[in-house]
């Protein structure tokens, strides 16, 4: 891919944005932040965070998951146990001039770097920390999709137990809430003066979205839970299909349209109407559709086993219907759609290698941001001790003294 591009508008240019964080939700959060122009700090422990060594790793044992959710980022390593490393760490929060003064965190236990400590200093400040549950206790992705009902749904339709999904999307959809919470307190800010406390729980966000998608609603209102269908699309016409070199499609027919042009192409259009017919049903309305899914699949199927993927591919390209075939990951990262797509850059990581990586997955003004390295841990401690601290160079070097081993403190 050519690394000839226009540069993309920076919206958020100049806000500084300190992040102490680990895992999903706040890594995604800063890097969202930080791929729309924002400066994002990364905080981390002597020797990194829990996530440091997080798989997938390379074969020299390099995270490739630290890399893909820090790029951008520049990194600060202090000894958060230490009085001197909170008060290095808390005036990097506090700092910042205007554009300053904004913690987003997933670390809700230390004292020192909480709302109240931290506005004595900034009246100001915007501090956002990511929670587990409602209630302040802990949860992940995985815990708290457990409670949800998702996994009981999720899977085969003769299935017995619950099937976790692969995608950690609460956290995703969590650390998207809370880059939006923070522009949106920034705003609030720059009008009003104030700053603002925000919390997100990860179980709340779970929660309104079973919630906004009428899963609860659906159980409180009629008194039956969400079955489980398969790759069957609940409430309308969808399913997978195999050809005859064993390659499987995703077909989905949305609207009438979608649903005759299934029916022309795979030559069903009269038997369907008979169907119809014999059923007194009306296949115009996807309900109906939905309702009849197997004795339909049973007849579109016999055309996509008769035929090739190439075939298959074909004939659908020259409709309206929604379909993809489905990819593995080896398949996809040599597909035009990564390799031609200008969201991916060829980016050199140290430690990592060269590789097609994504940057803001929104273009502005009709371009993307590139992707841009993620730091090696402890990349700017010294220099944000020194430009953004005041801190003198006999001090870093005392801090770096392998005598108090505080070398390990600052730069690991």
């Amino acid at each position: 891919m050519s690394d000839s591009r226009i540069t993309a508008v920076t919206p958020l240019a100049g806000l500084r944005i300190v992040e102490i964080s680990s895992f999903v939700a706040a890594p995604l959060a800063g890097m969202t932040l930080a791929q729309l122009g924002a400066d994002v700090i990364r905080v981390d422990p002597v020797g990194g965070a829990a996530d440091r060594h997080r798989w997938p790793l390379t074969a020299e044992g390099a995270s490739i998951y630290w890399a893909g959710l820090n790029k951008g980022k520049r990194s600060f390593v202090a000894d958060l146990r230490s009085p001197e490393g909170q008060q290095l760490v808390s005036r990097l929060i506090t700092g910042g001039g205007q554009q300053g003064g904004i913690l987003l965190t997933n670390t809700t236990d230390r004292e020192w770097q909480g709302y109240d400590a931290l506005t004595q200093t900034r009246p100001d400040l915007v501090h956002l920390e990511i929670t587990g549950r409602g209630d302040g206790s802990t949860g992940v992705d995985y815990t708290v999709n457990a409670a949800t009902g998702f996994p009981s749904v999720t899977g085969p339709i003769d299935h017995e137990g619950p099937v976790n999904h692969v995608v950690p999307v609460w956290d995703i959809a969590c650390g998207l809430y809370a880059a939006l919470a923070i522009t949106a307190a920034v705003r609030r800010r720059e009008i009003t003066g104030a700053g603002s406390r925000l919390v997100i729980p990860l179980e709340n966000v779970a929660l309104a979205t079973a919630s906004n998608l009428g899963f609860l609603g659906e159980a409180q209102l009629n008194g039956t839970g969400r079955p489980r269908v398969g790759n069957a699309l609940y409430g309308s016409y969808g399913q997978d299909f195999a050809s005859v070199d064993g390659v499987s499609f995703m077909v989905v027919t949305l609207t009438p349209r979608h649903f005759r042009d299934l029916m022309s192409v795979t030559g069903t259009t009269e038997v369907v109407e008979a169907l119809a017919t014999a059923l007194d049903a009306d296949f115009s309305d996807e309900g109906t559709r939905y309702r009849h899914r197997d004795v339909l699949t049973a007849l579109f199927a016999r055309w996509f086993r008769a035929r090739s993927a190439e075939e298959i591919s074909g004939a659908l390209s020259g409709t309206s219907i929604l379909w993809e075939r489905y990819r593995t990951f080896d398949e996809l990262v040599s597909d035009p759609r990564v390799t031609a797509n200008p969201l991916f850059t060829d980016l050199r990581q140290p430690g990592i290698g060269t590789h097609l990586a994504a940057g803001a997955p929104i273009s502005v003004d009709g371009a993307y941001q590139p992707a841009r390295v993620a730091p090696h841990l402890g990349e700017h401690t010294d220099a944000l001790l020194r430009d953004e601290l005041g801190v003198a160079d006999a001090d870093i070097a005392r801090l770096r003294d392998p005598a108090t081993d505080s070398t390990k403190r600052t730069n690991p």
